[in-house]
């Protein structure tokens, strides 16, 4: 007789973000609070851990660039707030970093299960790399998960941020590794008369499905 693992429960994509209250490290939050601004939801298994250190740290570095697309940091484990108060005042005292956005305390584990961030075949105990990316309206863009082993890529995270508001703003999709600048992907054609038509529009067309524009 094999064991049934229960399915797990995940937001979804385009829906709104699970709504939430919890204590942080700057005090009580809520999604709500975060109403208006984009929001970078992200959890790491422990305090403490040289990964997540890393990963803090490059959270920290790339502040600035978040606040200037309106997007707001805000971090997760299922630890107290001492901890999480005692590990960035030892981040700022032994790597000279100030980790200027709250933590998440969840011992009660609520926020993580309501986000899918604890995987079974991981551990039951402790919450994986994983990052959400959810829009001012609350609604759930981007979702990230890594293994424990394995930190992020901060540079991605705000890069997809990037995209994204991009996307929304000039009713683009972006390609492999855009970033500011490069042209963007027009939407393909919808039907045979507007794909006929698509060569006379004025953008660089490798075909009738393909075609792109530079980004205002």
């Amino acid at each position: 007789m094999t064991d049934t693992i229960a399915p797990l429960a995940l937001p979804g994509l385009n829906r709104p973000a699970p709504d939430f209250s919890a204590n942080t490290t700057d005090g009580p939050r809520s999604l709500s609070d975060y109403k208006g601004r984009w929001l970078v939801l992200f959890s790491h298994p422990a305090d403490f851990t040289p990964v997540c250190t890393t990963e803090f740290i490059g959270f920290a570095k790339h502040h600035e660039q978040f606040k200037a697309l309106g997007c707001e940091l805000l971090g997760l484990s299922i630890d107290s707030i001492y901890a999480h108060i005692a590990w960035i005042r030892n981040i700022e005292e032994k790597f000279g970093v100030v980790i200027p956005f709250p933590i998440i305390e969840d011992l009660s584990m609520k926020v993580a299960h309501a986000y899918g961030m604890v995987q079974p075949g991981a551990s039951d105990t402790s919450a994986v790399r994983a990052t959400f990316v959810i829009d001012p309206e609350g609604v759930l863009r981007a979702m990230l998960y890594y293994p424990m082993s394995n930190g992020r890529s901060v540079p991605e995270i705000l890069r997809l941020v990037t995209a994204l508001q991009a996307s929304d703003a000039q009713k683009i999709a972006t390609p492999e590794g855009w970033t500011p600048g490069q042209d963007a992907i027009v939407p393909p054609p919808k039907t045979a008369e507007a794909a006929r038509a698509r060569g006379g529009e004025g953008y660089a067309t490798t075909d009738w499905y393909f075609s792109t524009r530079k980004v205002a």
